[in-house]
């Protein structure tokens, strides 16, 4: 990390350089990174219900586990030390661990000089609090560690905003019995005042206040996204949604499909604020792909609430594609928290039919493994196994892209009387026409596929000059 100061240097006054400059000169100073340890606490089944309710983590590897904790602790520049594995078999209220653990990791923190200890779990403001007395170090759980990671990322100005006003509901909860100065009071007002409220009555109004104004500006950039998306709804564009779990590549595969300059590293939450290209597919079809901030396991609530306005466009998605790093050990339980987050988001089974699975970093897979992959892959409808870094798959998953919006779509085969041109040029502002026919008579016969938002419009408007196509024509049309 970079520490920048302004230091006041004498200026040289032998030259015209100094003069015109003044006083002041820039140091830039390189300071080291805070050293730091990285604990992942394992819950034994029975602690499992009352510390980390989720399901999914009896599915994952420690081990694995481990290395995400590391991993986001990397994105924040710390110096890892040195990182273990606390297995938790009964959960301490107060410390979480047990006080065997408390005192080694302590003396470890203390003979590597770390200031700094993640600890990959939830803690309560009571439990943070006590182990950072026990550790003589800042404690960070995986909820302020995401909050972190997100507060450097966060480039547009609703990027900040979220994160701020996530951040602030998790100070909120912090703030009870966390510091000692907060239970001191303040006087009351005038000569009749009372005892006044205490600090941390104080802190959380104020806290409040600000929270309150951060959702007001998000309604605004909430009312402002309906307007972009109504304006795209007047153009036959189906949109199509990354989502996955973070690092799967997403934005490798953004940029591969759009030609586009998302940042794409291979680090966790590399990318959060969201963005929109325009693809035109193989037979000429054209879509808005939309890149959207990558989940995690234990995603904090705050957060999932926070960017439900960005979020917003999975659920107006045409196609949700998953992406998924099939290389990943966790690969399960990783697409086991997206679906997790997408249920919460709104995308119920009913749904579930528009999600097409990509399977990417097919470029990591070998041997066995490999074939293993590719034969469950073409055993599946909706499965692309493709690598988006060299590019092999893409042919595949843009033809599946394909087929998917055609099966989603509703094809009609519509004619027009001559005196209909008004109903015609409001087809193609609706739909995608497919086919025409100019008749001799000056009828219009046409194809046309429309989403299924537009159905609906189609048959209250045309009647019975719309006829709809069955499964064969259906499939023609698509072919």
């Amino acid at each position: 990390m970079t520490n920048r100061r302004h230091e006041d240097t004498p200026a040289n006054t032998d030259s015209p350089e100094g003069r015109a400059h003044g006083p002041v000169a820039f140091q830039i100073e390189e300071t080291p990174p805070v050293r730091a340890l990285v604990v992942h606490v394992a819950f034994k089944a029975g602690a499992i219900k009352a510390q980390a309710p989720d399901e999914t983590s009896t599915l994952r590897d420690e081990t694995a586990r481990l290395d995400e904790a590391e991993g986001l602790a990397l994105a924040i520049d710390l110096d890892i030390a040195g990182s273990e594995i606390v297995t938790v078999a009964r959960v301490h209220p107060a410390t979480l661990i047990g006080p065997g653990k408390v005192e080694e990791i302590a003396e470890a923190a203390r003979v590597q000089d770390v200031g700094l200890v993640v600890v990959n779990a939830t803690l309560s403001p009571v439990q943070q609090r006590n182990l950072e007395r026990a550790f003589k170090a800042k404690v960070l759980d995986r909820t302020g560690l995401i909050l972190e990671i997100f507060g450097r990322r966060a480039q547009t100005k609703e990027g900040r905003l979220q994160v701020e006003l996530a951040h602030l509901s998790y100070q909120k909860s912090r703030l009870v019995r966390s510091w000692t100065h907060l239970e001191r009071q303040r006087g009351g007002f005038g000569f009749m005042g009372g005892p006044g409220e205490t600090q941390i009555e104080a802190d959380r109004r104020i806290i409040q206040d600000r929270i309150t104004r951060i959702r007001q500006d998000l309604e605004k950039v909430r009312r402002r996204r309906e307007l972009h998306r109504a304006n795209r709804q007047r153009v036959p564009y189906p949109v199509v949604a990354l989502v996955g779990y973070t690092n799967a590549g997403k934005s490798t595969l953004f940029n591969r499909l759009t030609t586009a300059h998302v940042d794409a590293e291979d680090l966790l939450f590399a990318t959060l604020d969201p963005t929109m290209r325009r693809l035109e597919l193989p037979h000429g079809r054209t879509v808005i792909l939309s890149d959207t901030v990558g989940f995690i396991s234990d995603l904090p609530t705050d957060l999932v609430a926070a960017f439900r306005a960005t979020l917003e466009e999975v659920l107006e998605a045409e196609i949700i594609l998953h992406v998924r790093d099939i290389s990943h050990p966790d690969t399960g339980a990783q697409a086991a928290d997206v679906a997790q987050v997408l249920a919460e988001l709104g995308v119920d089974e009913a749904r579930r039919d528009r999600i097409v699975e990509v399977w990417n970093k097919a470029d990591r897979l070998a041997g066995e493994e490999r074939t293993s992959i590719e034969n469950q892959a073409m055993r599946s409808d909706n499965v692309a196994l493709i690598s988006a870094r060299t590019g092999e798959g893409i042919d595949t998953l843009l033809a599946l892209v394909e087929r998917t919006l055609a099966e989603s779509s509703s094809r009609f085969r519509v004619t027009l009387e001559p005196t209909e041109g008004r109903r015609l040029s409001w087809l193609y502002d609706i739909g995608e026409v497919l086919e025409r026919h100019d008749g001799e008579d000056g009828r219009v016969t046409l194809v046309v596929r429309v989403p299924p938002e537009k159905v609906g419009p189609v048959e209250a408007r045309l009647g019975a000059s719309a006829q709809a196509l069955d499964s064969t024509e259906r499939r023609s049309a698509a072919e």
